[in-house]
């Protein structure tokens, strides 16, 4: 290695399509700027230790193709250099002694926070720039841009649940389907919108109240009731793992010893809330004489590291070109975006929220005509159908209750 300053480039938190695109780009472009480019093993994981021997200097030659492969070139990792100072001084100084001067981060927003932390301990030191990478979509981002990624896990989630929504009609049976989306739902409802899924839900539609896991039971109860009553057997509900952040204390203690991750997140995948609900259902069900299989099933690792769709490459590449040229012409502590067809960079202390410190997460608009046209397409119960003597009379037949015993129980303002 050469004794110029020198780019280095890292990825943390979560597999996305569309890494190596950025790492390939950002490389090429720093390289062609007459600058070495050192690729950073595994996020912050071993910086923090104060360990320098897991880097290598990049090439064009060994980046240029890259950028149509999933995964991560670099490899990838969750460890957070915010929750200990000694930490993130050790980021700092051993950044300082690779010789980098400018840091190219790319991930979600547990790692544009961590990014935003090394900047402001390293000040002038090291220009930090962040790339947003989540197939959550959920990074404070302007409406209408996604977080790369997002596009092509949604492309081949919808592939997927076109082939469990066949099966299910084929067999009579129902698929409770767990889509990631920690927080927010945008990944479940857009292969949910997709595909026509018989009902999806999501944390945002319950707003700020926490969740109540019999809440989620007579929802889905419900769906099933008023499938029945259209003669159909089967049907596919899509579950944004988020409902577990939000379920009450009291719930979720009751399910499993909860585990968090280095940045104090529910370790969600721990607790198999497809499953969980699967089996209440069928509790419920019973009380009804209705006997129906239900199949629970995670969908999320199968598309993390799928090879990028030609969106995400371009976007991507974009991104990538952008952040090394940004950063190589002074730009600094800012995200990474690409809006209108045009680079917009966004100020970190933009994205925080006043109110945890923390980077703002982007919630799927509840109140848009997008997800009010989403919902009606959903099966589930509604005040109309209450109003309904006929439907209501239905709905009533498949439980063995009378119309009035019917509402009584399933009706909710």
């Amino acid at each position: 290695m050469t004794n110029n300053k020198k780019v280095g480039i890292l990825a943390g938190g979560g597999p996305a399509p569309g890494i190596n695109s950025v790492i390939g780009a950002a490389t090429i472009h720093s390289i062609l700027k007459g600058t070495d480019v050192i690729g950073i093993q595994d996020g912050f994981k071993w910086l923090m230790q104060g360990d320098i021997s897991h880097v290598h200097q990049l090439s064009i030659e060994e980046v240029s193709r890259i950028h149509y492969e999933g995964g991560s070139f670099l490899g990838i990792a969750r460890d957070n250099p915010t929750k200990n100072r000694e930490h993130l001084q050790n980021v700092v100084t051993s950044l300082q002694r690779l010789g980098i001067d400018k840091l190219i981060t790319i991930g979600g927003d547990d790692t544009a926070f961590s990014a935003y932390k090394v900047k402001e301990l390293a000040g002038d030191l090291i220009k930090v720039v962040h790339v947003p990478k989540t197939i959550d979509n959920d990074l404070d981002l302007p409406q209408g841009i996604s977080t790369f990624g997002f596009q092509t896990a949604r492309h081949f989630g919808v592939q997927i649940v076109r082939n469990i929504m066949l099966d299910a009609q084929t067999t009579s049976r129902w698929y409770f389907l767990v889509s990631m989306g920690r927080a927010a739902g945008h990944l479940a409802l857009g292969i949910g919108r997709a595909t026509g899924a018989t009902l999806t839900l999501i944390p945002e539609e319950f707003q700020d109240k926490k969740i109540q896991l019999n809440q989620l039971v007579d929802i889905l109860v419900g769906s099933i009731i008023k499938r029945l009553s259209q003669g159909r057997p089967d049907g596919v509900v899509i579950l944004a793992e988020g409902v577990v952040e939000k379920m009450s204390e009291d719930d979720l203690n009751g399910l499993a010893d909860v585990e968090r991750d280095e940045y104090d997140n529910i370790r969600i995948a721990e607790i198999d809330i497809g499953l969980i609900l699967k089996n209440k259902v069928l509790e419920r069900l019973k009380d009804f004489n209705i006997k129906t299989t239900i199949v629970a099933k995670n969908i999320g690792y199968e598309l993390r590291c799928a090879d990028p769709i030609p969106f995400d490459i371009e976007y991507t590449r974009d991104l990538g070109y952008s952040a090394a040229n940004y950063i190589h012409n002074d730009g600094d502590a800012a995200i990474v975006t690409m809006q209108a067809g045009g680079f917009v960079p966004i100020p970190f202390n933009d994205i925080l929220d006043p109110n945890t410190g923390r980077t703002k997460v982007r919630m799927v608009n509840i109140d848009s005509k997008s997800y009010e046209i989403a919902r009606s397409f959903m099966l589930r119960f509604y005040p109309e159908d209450f109003d309904n003597p006929e439907m209501l009379a239905r709905y009533a037949e498949v439980t063995g209750m009378t119309p009035d015993g019917f509402k009584q129980k399933f009706y909710s303002e």
